[in-house]
């Protein structure tokens, strides 16, 4: 759950992005942290295996103050091997949204519906939280076709098509899970009536911050 001091005027948020190994999490925190200002992010802390998948966890803490408001965003990625089953239920233990990252690639369908349905599982032992999916890797010469992948349960679920190594789609993604965080959490802790900010202006002045374009926010 968000940290919020309604007297200081302070708000945290804690995101997570989860999904099968290799999918391009880790490239997606890389890819945000350099978009933003070095005044404004804490160091990018990864701690990776020899093949380079991520063993535990890496952090991006993303920090700024605006006049009704200061923020801090935490962003994790979590390993995607079944094996740290439990790292990944500790990450993502007070996660205020969740990107899951899907790879594009037709190999590995199989492994993103088994990553899906373990994160479900994880969700249902924590507690609801918003989701929202990245399909990754869209450069692939056989990217799956976005019209006919998988949707996991919601035919009408929006997708977030992106190439994490170049940064195509990283920021309408990264604006979508704070979007769906923000509702979430203003429908129960009333964020727009205590901070006297709106969750549209909040959204603009993350992507002042991050020195993103309007555009990334138009439809999160």
């Amino acid at each position: 759950m968000a940290q919020v001091d309604f007297h200081e005027r302070q708000l945290t948020l804690k995101l997570v992005y989860f999904g099968p190994p290799l999918s391009g999490k880790t490239s997606n925190l890389r890819a945000l942290h350099a978009r933003v200002d070095a005044a404004g992010r804490g160091r990018l802390m990864t701690l990776d295996t020899k093949d380079d998948r991520t063993l535990f966890f890496d952090l991006l803490p993303i920090f700024f103050r605006t006049s009704a408001l200061s923020f801090r965003i935490k962003v994790y990625t979590v390993p995607g091997q079944p094996m740290h089953e439990a790292t990944r239920r500790v990450v993502l233990a007070g996660a205020d949204g969740v990107v899951f990252v899907a790879d594009s690639s037709p190999a590995q369908v199989i492994a993103n519906r088994e990553s899906w349905e373990g994160m479900q599982r994880l969700l249902s032992e924590l507690g609801p939280m918003p989701a929202i999916v990245q399909y990754n890797k869209r450069d692939l010469p056989d990217a799956v076709d976005l019209a006919s992948c998988d949707r996991f349960e919601r035919p009408e679920r929006r997708i977030y098509p992106a190439s994490a190594m170049t940064g195509e789609g990283v920021l309408a993604t990264f604006f979508g899970a704070l979007a769906a965080s923000w509702d979430h959490l203003d429908a129960s802790m009333r964020l727009a009536q205590n901070f006297g900010l709106g969750r549209d202006a909040f959204l603009q002045a993350v992507c002042a911050h991050v020195g993103g374009d309007e555009r990334d926010i138009l439809t999160a």
